[in-house]
């Protein structure tokens, strides 16, 4: 069976990004780069979870995180990441849109499913087989995964600062009871590990 995790930088009242997510503002409205500071401030620090992020045979992801664009594709947009995304293995896009495969360089290809999460979710199965997924963001795809029953750890980055609105982890998802497996405190943030029981 496919082990599934799920990585989420969250301030400390549960947001992942604010309102109004654009090309120019990847995070909204409000102090969301906040959220990230750790990644690249303080990278040898945070080296472990970094590693961890990408450490899975299959990636599945909302299309808030895979770009801005909303309604039909504007195909000349390939993502955040540049030519080389930091995946190198399958990333499947949830998306209400068609759009071909997108192979990029260094191994990672993004497949856009329009069938729901557990179309994505069998079609990450399938690529790993049986091996480990990550969900990748944002918060509105690890909301949908937890309640649908389909992750088994989730890790939180939780930064001290506080957004106030925008798209907030937990929303819509039936209360979960939380196994904490390990808490790693950084300069810019606490990394905190949980196993969802079931």
């Amino acid at each position: 069976m496919a082990f599934v995790t799920a990585f989420l930088s969250v301030s400390a009242d549960g947001f992942a990004a604010g309102e109004n997510q654009t090309a120019d503002r990847p995070f909204g409205d409000g102090p969301v780069d906040q959220l990230h500071r750790w990644m690249f401030e303080t990278p040898e620090e945070n080296k472990e979870i970094t590693d961890e992020i990408v450490n899975a045979g299959a990636f599945i992801m909302g299309r808030n995180m895979f770009g801005p664009i909303r309604g039909a594709w504007d195909e000349s947009w390939t993502g955040w990441w540049g030519p080389e995304p930091p995946y190198h293995k399958p990333v499947f896009v949830l998306t209400h849109h068609e759009r071909a495969d997108l192979p990029m360089a260094g191994g990672t290809t993004f497949h856009f499913v329009t069938g729901g999460v557990r179309d994505a979710f069998e079609r990450a199965r399938e690529a790993t087989g049986d091996g480990r997924i990550a969900i990748a963001g944002g918060a509105s795809t690890v909301n949908q995964f937890l309640a649908a029953g389909l992750i088994d750890e989730l890790t939180l980055t939780v930064t001290p600062v506080t957004i106030g609105t925008g798209r907030r982890l937990f929303d819509g998802v039936p209360p979960l009871t939380l196994e904490q497996l390990r808490s790693r405190p950084a300069t810019l943030a606490t990394h905190i590990t949980y196993r969802v029981i079931r």
